[in-house]
């Protein structure tokens, strides 16, 4: 209630003289939260940033909107900011996410939009920028999985020899991702970070604010391999080899053969899956959050089916048999 009555107080001075309907917008895993803030002249609402800072910083936030802005990507435009305070007041880009408007229909198109803005973001990549995302960091976020996911949520004790061959797959999958080009990652674009637009460009683009300097295909995976939408792969392939051929033709660094790329990206996948798992497990055990659990199902399908397509990672598949015995179809291979 303080944060609250503290934000409202600052609300107040960016808009003196206005009377404001503060509401609660969003919340995301972190402690940020969101306020839709409406004025009474009929304006347009705004959105309000709470970012407690002794568990949140928004400079990165503040930074990145400003790179991928700059990069013609449609975020939210920042009207006013108090980084100590933790406070940033920003345009409204609504409350329909890609995963509420997405249909049979508007799929192809949306996707296209969303793989435009993509490029954008990527054709602007250059080192130095953005934190590297490193082996220690891709690899932490694996450990989340025999941590969380495994020993928590499964209540299941690996053996050494399980445990061996755990990290060994580690070691293997992180070889993988690490000799991949590496651009701009905003690490979580897939369809509840993107806002789709009726009368504006799509898509409105949020939630940037861990973006980092890495592999080219992460992105591709949040995106195409979703944990809160499900598609058929031959659709999602699709999408993939247009994406593949544009970033080709606009000069990105992509695999010059499409079985190649199609590797790397089903590889980074198994990076990512191992990372959610272990981060959704963690949200309910840890902070309460049950509504991840639902999404737990169709993560671990598309672990699983990456696995069992590629040779190097059936020993990872057989252990994920003996963690959570639930087999499925291989799908597409190449």
């Amino acid at each position: 209630m303080q944060r609250l009555a503290e934000l409202e107080q600052w609300l107040c001075v960016q808009k003196p003289g206005r009377n404001l309907t503060i509401e609660p917008a969003s919340a995301d895993a972190s402690f940020r939260r969101y306020f839709r803030v409406r004025p009474d002249d009929g304006g347009p609402s705004l959105i309000a940033m709470d970012a407690p800072p002794a568990q949140e910083d928004c400079r990165p936030w503040l930074r990145i909107a400003a790179l991928f802005q700059t990069a013609g990507v449609h975020v939210p435009e920042v009207i006013a900011a108090d980084p100590e305070r933790g406070f940033v007041l920003m345009s409204d880009l609504g409350d329909t996410t890609y995963l509420a408007a997405l249909d049979a229909d508007n799929a192809s198109g949306l996707y296209a939009d969303a793989l435009g803005s993509l490029i954008a973001i990527q054709r602007t990549s250059r080192p130095g920028v953005l934190p590297e995302y490193s082996r220690e960091l891709l690899l932490r976020e694996m450990m989340l999985f025999p941590e969380w996911y495994v020993a928590r949520h499964r209540g299941v004790t690996l053996s050494d020899a399980q445990r061996t061959t755990l990290l060994t797959a580690f070691d293997r999958i992180l070889d993988v991702n690490l000799a991949e080009p590496q651009v701009f990652v905003h690490r979580d674009y897939h369809s509840r970070n993107l806002m789709h637009l009726p009368d504006a460009v799509n898509p409105g683009v949020i939630d940037f604010q861990d973006a980092v300097y890495g592999p080219i295909s992460y992105d591709l995976v949040s995106l195409f391999k979703d944990a809160y939408i499900r598609w058929d792969e031959a659709f999602t392939l699709d999408l993939l080899v247009r994406y593949w051929e544009a970033a080709r033709a606009l000069g990105l660094p992509v695999r010059a053969d499409f079985a190649d790329f199609h590797r790397d990206y089903d590889w980074m996948g198994v990076q990512r899956h191992l990372k959610v798992l272990g981060i959704f497990a963690r949200l309910y055990h840890r902070d309460g959050k049950a509504g991840y659990l639902d999404d737990l199902p169709l993560v671990m399908e598309h672990l699983r089916r990456t696995c069992q397509r590629y040779r190097e990672l059936t020993p990872l598949a057989r252990l994920l048999d003996a963690i959570d015995p639930q087999p499925i179809e291989v799908g597409y291979t190449f």
